[in-house]
């Protein structure tokens, strides 16, 4: 018994994986997703830090 359901092609998606890296000089990278429509511009959090065990300002890079 097979569904009558056709499989419909899907688009690519909207979502780009990106690398978020210590501005503290440590070489400490978070990985995350962004959706480029909603989020044009560079990403910037403040996050944690292990190697320096504090909080620091983590910037979008590409991952190559």
């Amino acid at each position: 018994m097979h569904s009558t359901v056709p499989m419909l092609a899907r688009g690519k998606g909207k979502t780009i994986p990106i690398k978020l890296l210590s501005s503290a000089g440590t070489g400490f990278f978070y990985t995350t997703r962004k959706n480029v429509t909603n989020t044009q511009h560079k990403m910037a959090l403040v996050k944690y830090d292990p190697v320096v065990r504090q909080r620091v300002l983590f910037k979008e890079h590409k991952i190559k």
